[in-house]
């Protein structure tokens, strides 16, 4: 990190054409001028920065706009592409296994005795140092990829920035998967010996999401989800998609500045950002799509402060920031310095992303949904946040982080004929929004800081922006509504806040993961939340050898499995958690193909080993 500098400007700047959500805090004034003044000298889109003292959020602000059109102001609840502090993630999530005895450090990780000892990786590999890798040379980027060295005519050598390149060369199928990516880097070998020099690489993370799936035997997302993020009440982080139609709920658009050529093969130019590169190859290098606040929950759970417990203990913690022996100012997924300040950045076309642990107890993150390449820039983000709390002569004590577990089992009663009895499981707020729509999902969420009018009768209380109604604000379990339009289906949605001392009587509202119901013009339910997109289907192991697994398949479906020669070899109907035996399959790339329920094909791959 940088020594703290005051950014300097003119205090005439006005900025009040410029959207600003979340809640004020009038001891960190200083914080809204010194953001709007980068944000409107770098002519930002969208940012969304939290700063916690001492295991508190104590700001949480968006600036600019959630969309390129600048109609949606982007709140605080937003997600964004984090890019590669990404790395963070996998770095913590490794250490974890460390920890837990289910890795060693020192392990190799390629070759007969190592995690991924399948020669599926290894086929045709004829640079011997490959088999030397181990699981802390790739987090210390040290395993002996140099990306600023040219391949195949390119000026570097990272996959990411030629998948079409990759597919055709390993004759795979667009868009790439990660295990491609891989594999060809493995095929090219190594620029350096195992452990001689840094190089920062995106190819190592991508390997340690396969270390990490082959010992645990589950998907990288899923294991993340369940051992690191859930207990670290984080709920607002996924893995991201390619496309703008594929974006989470909340999700930001990204201001693409470039286009390239399509990653699906298609021979069209598109924006890098959506469908140029293949962010769904960079997962655990690049891929996670986060909220500001849940980044700083992430660090909490890790940061060696007695604010909360660690999901690490003191020995991996002091392991997982150690300094690299080649490199001083890098450790396991993290970038460190001598006053024990830990931070990493990240960046993809229409992203910026900087996250940031004092040795003071302050943490901060700085999302952005656009991107610069210059010096500059990056000197002011890394700045940023120093000269934020350079402002401040009293700090807040009220903590803004919102509940960590929603309201469960979301159930109605018909009580007459125009009367239903909505019931539930409170989760850990202190109270429950009900909020209810006709006709379509609700598509719109009650903000941080305001307080909504219920009213039983639908359409009476509070109207959302997307014309969704409050129709209860409940202490207790349950709540009756009033549908006076008995030919319309509604939809339900329950939000759990807190509303407290601790907040400073502020309501603080928990977004992701609301349960939801659906009810039909007899007052019963007849869905709960609308089912899966297709696209969040999870296909694992991947590559497999006996049994290929589906994770988020809504409903029964007829599929059939096509080799990589277009052949038919099994057809069948799937249900949710059944597995497809492939062990009779030969080794090979294979596709599996199915039609939604709205008839719309789908086709996945995996790879039989």
């Amino acid at each position: 990190m940088k020594t703290i500098f005051t950014l300097l400007f003119s205090s005439f700047l006005t900025f009040t054409a410029f959207a600003q959500s979340g809640i004020q805090v009038p001891q960190l004034t200083g914080f809204d001028a010194t953001i709007r003044q980068f944000v409107s000298r770098w002519k930002v889109t969208g940012a969304s920065v939290a700063v916690a003292k001492d295991g508190k959020l104590i700001y949480a602000r968006g600036f600019g706009h959630a969309d390129v059109a600048k109609t949606t102001p982007l709140q605080p609840h937003s997600l964004m592409r984090v890019a590669s502090v990404s790395k963070v993630v996998t770095a913590v999530a490794i250490m974890k296994l460390v920890q837990d005895g289910q890795l060693s450090l020192t392990h190799p990780v390629f070759g007969p005795k190592g995690y991924l000892k399948n020669t599926y990786y290894t086929q045709g590999v004829t640079d011997s140092r490959l088999y030397h890798i181990t699981v802390q040379h790739l987090l210390e980027h040290t395993a002996g990829w140099d990306r600023t060295v040219g391949c195949d005519g390119y000026s570097n050598c990272d996959p990411i920035d030629f998948p079409l390149h990759v597919a055709q060369a390993m004759k795979a199928r667009n868009p790439v998967a990660d295990s491609t990516l891989i594999r060809f880097m493995l095929l090219k070998g190594l620029n350096f010996t195992p452990g001689a020099r840094y190089a920062y690489s995106n190819t190592g993370y991508l390997i340690l999401g396969k270390v990490l799936e082959a010992v645990t035997n589950e998907p990288y997302e899923q294991w993340v989800q369940e051992h690191l993020l859930q207990p670290s009440g984080v709920l607002e982080a996924h893995l991201g998609h390619n496309l703008l139609s594929q974006k989470q709920e909340r999700e930001t658009e990204y201001k693409s500045d470039y286009k390239m050529a399509s990653c699906y093969g298609t021979n069209e130019q598109v924006p890098t950002a959506y469908g140029g590169f293949n962010l769904e190859a960079m997962n655990a290098h690049g891929g996670w799509v986060f909220s500001a606040r849940d980044l700083l929950r992430l660090v909490h759970s890790i940061d060696g402060f007695a604010s909360q417990p660690d999901l690490l203990d003191q020995h991996t913690l002091a392991s997982m920031v150690e300094p690299s022996a080649v490199n001083p100012w890098r450790a396991k997924g993290w970038q460190v310095n001598r006053n024990n300040n830990w931070w990493h950045s990240g960046c993809l076309d229409g992203t910026t992303s900087y996250l940031v642990r004092t040795s003071g107890g302050f943490t901060w993150a700085i999302l952005l949904n656009n991107y610069q390449a210059s010096d500059q820039f990056w000197e002011e983000v890394d700045n940023l946040g120093w000269n934020c709390l350079s402002t401040v002569s009293t700090w807040p004590e009220h903590d803004l982080f919102p509940p960590t577990v929603n309201a469960q089992n979301l159930s109605a009663i018909s009580v007459d004929s125009v009367t239903t009895q909505i019931n539930w499981l409170s989760g850990n707020g202190n109270r429950r929004l009900v909020l209810m729509k006709a006709d379509e999902p609700i598509a719109a969420f009650p903000l941080d800081g305001t307080h909504y009018t219920p009213n039983a009768t639908y359409g009476a209380g509070t109207r959302l922006p997307d014309g969704s109604f409050v129709v209860a604000d409940e202490r207790n379990s349950s709540t009756v509504v009033r549908v006076p339009d008995q030919a319309r289906k509604y939809f339900v949605r329950v939000v759990e806040y807190y509303e407290n001392q601790a907040t400073g009587n502020k309501p603080i509202y928990t977004l992701e993961g609301n349960p939801t119901l659906i009810l039909n013009n007899n007052n019963v339910v007849v869905q709960e939340a609308p089912s899966a997109p297709t696209n969040a289907l999870l296909f694992y192991p991947n590559p497999v050898t006996t049994e290929l697994r589906v994770q988020g398949l809504p409903e029964a479906v007829l599929y059939e499995i096509r080799n990589a020669q277009s052949v038919s070899v099994q057809t069948g109907q799937l249900v949710p958690g059944q597995a497809i035996l492939t062990q009779g399959f030969s080794p090979g790339l294979y596709f599996f193909r199915f039609r939604d329920a709205q008839g719309k094909e789908n086709v996945h791959r995996f790879v039989k080993l």
